[in-house]
């Protein structure tokens, strides 16, 4: 396994909760946080525990919760200095208006802001709070400030509140606060890229209801995309039609076409750093497109389909290269010679690494939650990459590529 295929392993985390009703998708993110492996240290605000019991945070963390800053024996076995000093990561959520405005007064009256006082681990703030008190002058300017003090922010999001007015002030579901301190904990060898990565598989229409498709998903393409953001990189995901829903913390762009995915990666590639050619993209597409749909009486006995060539975007991509442009990875899903077609593609298609898998195994490739993958490189090298999650096997392309642009970006 990748050791930043998962940055939140046997790390220590500080959660603290303020008094809010978001405070209930508290629980949630301490249960996401421990499945990752990491040692999680609660300390709640009294107002946190008319939400939240705090005997619930001590079960499922298995550590004593820090309640109170007065309580002379929690003070003792627990302690706002010991919690905070020993902290790789502390996580406010939810951060409150009223917790914003203390952290930022530099205020210690309570075992969060205590803690926060005391710690030297980074600060992940995740607000919640009704949309006036988050676009109140006054918030904004805490915010600013604790963003100049190097404080990170996740959320508020958008949606209906708990109060039941509409607007910005949501708390962050807690699988994006999660990526959010994965991201924190990750090294940011990758700070200063622009990455372009394109994902799954195109449609290409054959009436208004029936496509030609094939079995990508786009988790390959995904878990690139979130690796590299993670590691500090300005990511632009290209992704097809796919059902998966969880924030990587790219810039999207959705496409259907061949011809789209052309025209998206091709205008988004322009000063980018390192280009990867992830997606499945369709190499033919219907010659007709019928306006309406059409009856299977007019199909006759023997229906056939004509089709004409979409345009090869690795290819394209590979004939206009520069001196400036950017470093280029396609990858190659093959079901038999594996190494044959990879070196083949990387010939023909002018690019810098082929990255190929073979998609006739079962417990890897298309739809899959593991890969296994050959790497060949215009540079002579080879590697390979024994079966592991998408999200190991994409921290190790990643890997291979900054070794082969030389560091010359970073």
């Amino acid at each position: 396994m990748h050791p930043l295929a998962n940055p939140l392993t046997d790390r220590r985390i500080v959660l603290c909760v303020a008094g809010g009703i978001a405070a209930y998708k508290s629980v949630d993110l301490l249960r996401r946080l421990t499945r990752a492996g990491a040692s999680v240290q609660v300390a709640m605000t009294k107002s946190a525990q008319e939400f939240v019991g705090a005997l619930t945070f001590q079960a499922l963390s298995g550590q004593a919760v820090f309640t109170d800053l007065f309580d002379t024996q929690q003070d003792a076995e627990i302690g706002h200095v010991r919690i905070a000093d020993g902290a790789d990561l502390m996580i406010v959520a939810p951060a409150t208006a009223n917790v914003l405005a203390r952290i930022t007064a530099g205020m210690a009256n309570d075992p969060v802001t205590a803690a926060v006082l005391a710690g030297r681990a980074p600060i992940l703030l995740a607000p919640a709070m009704n949309v006036n008190m988050w676009e109140n002058a006054a918030t904004q300017v805490n915010v600013a400030t604790l963003v100049e003090r190097g404080m990170r922010f996740v959320g508020p999001e958008p949606g209906v509140l708990a109060c039941k007015w509409t607007g910005t002030g949501r708390l962050s579901e807690p699988a994006d606060i999660a990526e959010a301190a994965a991201r924190v904990l990750c090294p940011q060898d990758m700070a200063g890229l622009k990455v372009v990565v394109s994902a799954g598989g195109t449609q290409e229409a054959l009436d208004p209801v029936r496509f030609l498709g094939n079995r990508s998903t786009g988790k390959m393409g995904r878990a690139l995309a979130r690796a590299a953001v993670r590691r500090g990189a300005s990511v632009t995901l290209v992704t097809g039609p796919t059902s998966l829903t969880e924030d990587t913390g790219a810039t999207r762009i959705a496409i259907h076409s061949a011809a789209q995915m052309c025209e998206a990666v091709c205008t988004a590639s322009a000063g980018a750093d390192l280009v990867i050619m992830a997606a499945a993209v369709a190499d033919y597409k219907p010659t007709d497109v019928a306006n309406g749909k059409l009856k299977k009486e007019a199909w006759g006995p023997s229906p056939s389909i004509a089709l004409s060539r979409t345009e090869d975007i690795l290819a394209k991509l590979g004939s206009e290269r520069l001196e400036a442009s950017p470093y280029l990875i396609g990858f190659a899903a093959d079901t038999e010679n594996v190494e044959a077609a990879a070196r083949g593609k990387l010939a023909s298609k002018g690019c810098d690494m082929i990255v190929a898998n073979d998609v006739s195994l079962p417990d890897r490739g298309f739809g899959s939650e593991e890969n296994a993958v050959e790497i060949v490189t215009s540079a002579g090298h080879q590697s390979s990459l024994s079966l592991a999650s998408k999200d190991a096997i994409a921290h190790g392309v990643l890997d291979q590529a900054l070794r082969e642009m030389g560091g010359q970006k970073l």
